[in-house]
């Protein structure tokens, strides 16, 4: 006999809606295992997960299980990214080359940190032959990267660096601090805050990894599209295997753009950071200034490798109701994962929203259950 799915954790009462949100999708069986935190200036006011980390559901989510959050990744890089920003050793407005004279070859010259950031850089994946296992050696990869040509003018439009910007921005990382992007993360980042974050994930972390459930195939003919667009090139460059994550390589690689390790009450405190002003409990890293540039639009339009309406500030994506109507048109960024893991961030109201879940969702930005939990959450605040 089954096991009636139990949410674990606290909400306040305002928010037993999102419990009860979190309890429907994991009766249906639309949600195998999953977590849900909100953080309203430094208030826990849900910190909920429930059901399953293993697809034979043997094993129940527990309160420090973790699970790869794919694209939700990219917020933390970004975030590393900021760091040095604040701290003067990047310009976002400075050409990568700056710091990664390599980098120059081909006619990127150019290209500028702030167009990696923004998805703009022409540079959204790596050129064939090239395959997953090959993200794992840094060093390699990161050199194929700095020789070939941007696929469009840089600059000019959004193309999602889906796999490989963790590797465009982690390089910059290295050559600035001598440090590889998932250490820089470890003790910038996760360890003063105190946070439950790691890009990768060490091996005495294994016993509590939840097992990834790949979404169905993606509805995307690829044959009917020129194989030169930036699209073809992205999604072959390498093509993404959802169950690769559940590999010891994967988890430790240093994918600033997939493999972040975490659950939801890690992410939502962490990324607390834009929210908050830039300081969480004494522990500070950016300023009003650094926030502020993160909602500098840097694209809005028909993304050319995603082919949905996209809005790009700085590192993270902004509202744009033509995609995702449920998020409201004001002041918040955000990006999700594969499958439908999302943080959202609300400077206004001081408050980070943040899901994670093992079992794949359709889709590439957000899904059905990302969408119901955060309508529950803006409804609870009467929004």
């Amino acid at each position: 006999m089954t096991e009636t799915p139990r949410v674990h954790g606290n909400t306040d009462p305002r928010f037993d809606s999102v419990r009860d949100a979190l309890a429907e999708q994991l009766a249906s069986g639309e949600e195998l295992g999953a977590a849900i935190a909100v953080d309203i200036d430094g208030e826990v006011v849900v910190d909920i997960w429930g059901g399953h980390r293993d697809a034979a559901r043997t094993l129940p989510w527990e309160r420090d299980t973790i699970v790869n959050v794919w694209s939700t990744t990219k917020e933390i890089t970004a975030l590393a990214v900021l760091v040095l920003v604040e701290r003067g050793l990047v310009d976002l407005h400075a050409p990568v080359a700056t710091y990664w004279p390599e980098f120059a070859q081909n006619g990127k010259a150019d290209i500028e940190v702030r167009h990696i950031m923004a998805h703009t850089s022409g540079v959204s994946g790596w050129d064939q032959p090239f395959t997953v296992p090959d993200m794992y050696d840094w060093d390699s990869s990161v050199e194929h990267l700095a020789r070939q040509a941007p696929w469009w003018e840089p600059g000019t439009a959004s193309g999602y660096h889906a796999q490989n910007q963790g590797h465009l921005l982690g390089e910059i990382v290295r050559r600035v601090t001598g440090t590889h992007l998932k250490r820089f993360v470890a003790d910038e980042i996760a360890r003063p805050l105190g946070a439950d974050l790691q890009i990768g994930a060490g091996p005495e972390d294994d016993d509590r990894i939840a097992e990834i459930i790949p979404p169905p195939p993606l509805d995307l003919d690829l044959s009917t599209i020129s194989p030169d667009s930036p699209m073809v090139k992205t999604f072959t460059g390498p093509a993404a295997s959802a169950s690769a994550a559940n590999t010891v390589e994967w988890r430790r690689a240093d994918l600033g753009a997939l493999n972040g390790h975490t659950n939801a009450r890690a992410l939502a405190r962490t990324l607390s950071v834009i929210s908050r002003g830039g300081t969480v409990d004494g522990v500070t890293l950016l300023s009003d200034k650094t926030i502020d540039q993160i909602f500098d639009e840097q694209a809005r339009g028909i993304d050319l490798v995603l082919g949905v309406p996209l809005r790009w500030g700085i590192g993270f994506g902004l509202p744009e109701p033509a995609t995702l109507p449920y998020l409201p048109d004001e002041r918040i960024c955000f990006w999700g994962g594969w499958g439908g893991s999302m943080t959202i961030m609300f400077p206004l109201q001081k408050m980070t929203v943040s899901y994670v879940m093992n079992k794949m969702a359709p889709g590439i930005i957000g899904s059905e259950r990302s969408a119901a939990y955060a309508n529950a959450i803006f409804a609870s605040l009467g929004t």
